[in-house]
């Protein structure tokens, strides 16, 4: 989209003004922009919902009610209830910034009532893990499939990341990458294990000429170039059924995966976050789940305590 500053909408703005207004803001281009093509594209299946007969981006801003935009999301709802949270958020994202600018006086979208969405909850196994990484190493179509997985469970990255991992963010001879997360700019700084290390050297003499780590293995129009967040879905899904491994798993519950097993293995909530790139304790919490390993851990280092004071 082509960046140029809108007049403030006027008093007779209609619901897309709003969000057009928005859309060519200050506030969203500082979104990365990733995040600005869903804002996008999810604020503009939000204002084309049918409400009382018309869409809800025609209604004017200044009369729109508190039934309108509690219609819409129930019409979100069918779509699923991330989705229509997600739709909420992003039109309350557009709507709190026209009141800042005093556009408008009156939020008939916080007066959405919303459904909880709870998180998910799925985790891979260790053995599940090694199954995938046994079966697509053992596939040079499916090698960089692996080795994306191999990062993002041994760093608790998220797949995006690794997807568009350089070798400029890797040092093999001091095993460590310098990694800038895509979704918060957030820097970590990883040890890269042995096991891991054979394989990147490995492929560094296959693909090392060009820049991804791990690329699709067919060149596009001569170009070697990262998997699509579409191609890599479709990847692991050939691979897990290849391992017989269970459909309900996703790449993105590795990194779950792996900072659960972090915390069940007793790291402190300042470790996990330097590896992690969390920037508040709080965004690590809805990965302190209960389980057995934990629960053992910790009753076993109490039980340590309990020993050295008797």
């Amino acid at each position: 989209m082509v960046r140029r500053k809108l007049p403030i909408p006027s008093k007779t703005a209609k619901v897309r003004d709003i969000v057009t207004f928005y859309l060519y803001s200050d506030s969203f281009a500082r979104l990365a922009g990733k995040t600005q093509k869903k804002y996008e594209t999810e604020l503009n299946k939000a204002i084309e919902t049918t409400v009382e007969g018309k869409a809800l981006g025609d209604y004017k801003a200044r009369t729109l009610k508190a039934r309108h935009t509690n219609q819409a999301y129930q019409k979100w709802l069918k779509v699923g209830t991330h989705t229509a949270n997600y739709r909420k958020a992003t039109l309350s994202a557009a709507w709190k910034h026209n009141m800042r600018l005093d556009v408008m006086q009156h939020d008939p979208v916080a007066l959405i009532k919303m459904e909880v969405t709870y998180p998910r909850r799925v985790k891979w196994t260790r053995e599940q893990v090694r199954d995938f990484m046994t079966t697509a190493y053992s596939d040079f179509r499916w090698r960089s499939i692996g080795l994306i997985v191999h990062m993002a469970y041994e760093w608790a990255q998220r797949v995006g990341d690794m997807r568009t991992l350089t070798w400029d963010d890797v040092d093999l001879d001091a095993q460590r990458i310098d990694l800038k997360q895509s979704k918060r700019g957030a820097e970590v700084h990883l040890p890269i294990p042995d096991s891991l290390c054979d394989m990147l050297k490995q492929q560094k003499e296959d693909f090392g000429f060009q820049s991804y780590v791990a690329p699709k293995p067919a060149p596009r129009g001569g170009t070697y170039v990262p998997y699509t967040v579409d191609d890599i879905d479709t990847a692991i899904n050939e691979v897990k059924t290849e391992a017989g491994l269970p459909k309900k798993l996703t790449a993105m519950d590795l990194r779950r995966t792996a900072i659960t097993e972090m915390i069940e293995g007793g790291a402190d909530l300042a470790h996990i976050m330097q590896v992690s790139g969390h920037r508040s304790p709080n965004s690590v919490k809805p990965y302190m789940v209960n389980t057995f390993s934990g629960a053992s851990t910790a009753l076993a280092k109490r039980r340590g305590n309990d020993d050295e004071h008797s």
